[in-house]
């Protein structure tokens, strides 16, 4: 009698772990940031115009999935997820952007620590559970341009934004966890909601002239327009 046939052991799957390689350094990374409705993307959009020569203007992360219609769930688990994606997200986009616009200043709409203003559970627990700390976040940007939302005012929040779902009151705790994030940064500054637009953009302008190493006004500035620019040298995390 023929001894029964050995079952073949089931093939193992084997997990596929891709290295990302060391993106090349730039020459400064600057986040603008703050809550809701603080007129955020309008400024970048100034900028992305005024500066063409001086910075490129990374789009905001989570704009551009929700706009894709990526899902946006409430619950607890589903905002987890949600915001996981996006830190993962604009980590790879601002490598990305190093490889592609190396010699030039870079001004993220929104950075890394962002997505703690949304996270259940507060800062502690988002660093936690993207496995890195403030200070190694804090370590890629170069300066933290902070525009607060005009939820502090009276009638001068806006919902025209088709992603934006937040009540005032919403946006105003958003704001403050946010402003907790990055508020230990060395090269924090801080634009106060009872500015108006022209205003807004004239800080934020302030602080990036500062960032490119020239002053408002500078003829440097248009003799720099153009020119390749050398990248610092400086570890990223």
């Amino acid at each position: 009698m023929a001894s029964p046939k050995k079952k073949k052991p089931a093939a193992r799957s084997r997990k596929v772990k891709t290295k990302v390689p060391p993106c090349r350094p730039i020459r400064n990374r600057v986040v603008l940031t703050g809550g809701p409705s603080a007129g955020k993307t309008a400024v970048a959009e100034v900028l992305r115009r005024q500066l063409v020569d001086e910075v490129v203007v990374l789009p905001e992360t989570a704009t551009m999935l929700f706009s894709a219609g990526f899902p946006r769930p409430s619950t607890p688990q589903g905002r987890r997820l949600v915001q996981q994606t996006i830190y993962t997200t604009q980590r790879n986009m601002e490598c990305i952007y190093e490889l592609t616009h190396p010699d030039i200043t870079h001004v993220c709409d929104r950075g890394t620590l962002d997505g703690a203003g949304y996270w259940p559970g507060g800062l502690e627990r988002f660093l936690g559970a993207m496995g890195t700390t403030l200070d190694a976040e804090y370590r890629r940007y170069d300066a933290v341009i902070f525009l607060e939302s005009a939820a502090f005012d009276d009638g001068s929040y806006s919902k025209d934004s088709p992603v934006r779902i937040e009540t005032p009151a919403q946006a105003r705790a958003i704001d403050l966890k946010l402003r907790r994030a990055w508020e230990k940064h060395p090269h924090f500054h801080f634009v106060g909601s009872e500015h108006n637009f022209y205003e807004k953009v004239a800080a934020v302008l302030i602080t990036l002239y500062k960032v490119l190493g020239v002053g408002v006004g500078d003829p440097r500035t248009a003799k720099r327009r153009g020119a390749k620019r050398r990248p610092k040298t400086r570890k990223r995390s």
